[in-house]
């Protein structure tokens, strides 16, 4: 296992199920898998608004992608990629982050 591959695995403490059905809580990392490509996502609770944080890579040799939103109560961020895997929904409800597939590829509110 490569020296990425640990630290990947050392910063995840929750599961996509364990996310959908209690929310994500802050600080703590979130495995994300989209086909090809893989990461983490956590989040810190900011002034204006929830502040996440995901970074993906495709396989152990692709270069990271990190990008970051801030999000307010009702909104959502949807990640995908070009490949058949599944989307995944960021969205936060209230003073809950909550992460599962996404239905949709639209960014409106929903």
């Amino acid at each position: 296992m490569s020296v990425r591959s640990s630290l990947l695995a050392a910063a995840v403490t929750f599961s996509l199920a364990a996310a959908h059905a209690n929310g994500l809580r802050p600080i703590e990392g979130l495995s994300i898998n989209l086909g090809d490509v893989s990461g983490v996502a956590y989040y810190t609770v900011e002034p204006d608004g929830f502040r996440v944080v995901t970074t993906l890579a495709q396989g152990e040799a692709g270069t990271p992608i990190r990008f970051v939103t801030v999000l307010a109560p009702g909104q959502r961020v949807v990640v995908s990629t070009p490949y058949q895997a599944p989307a995944l929904e960021i969205s936060r409800k209230g003073d809950e982050l909550l992460v599962r597939k996404a239905s949709t590829f639209s960014n409106s509110r929903g």
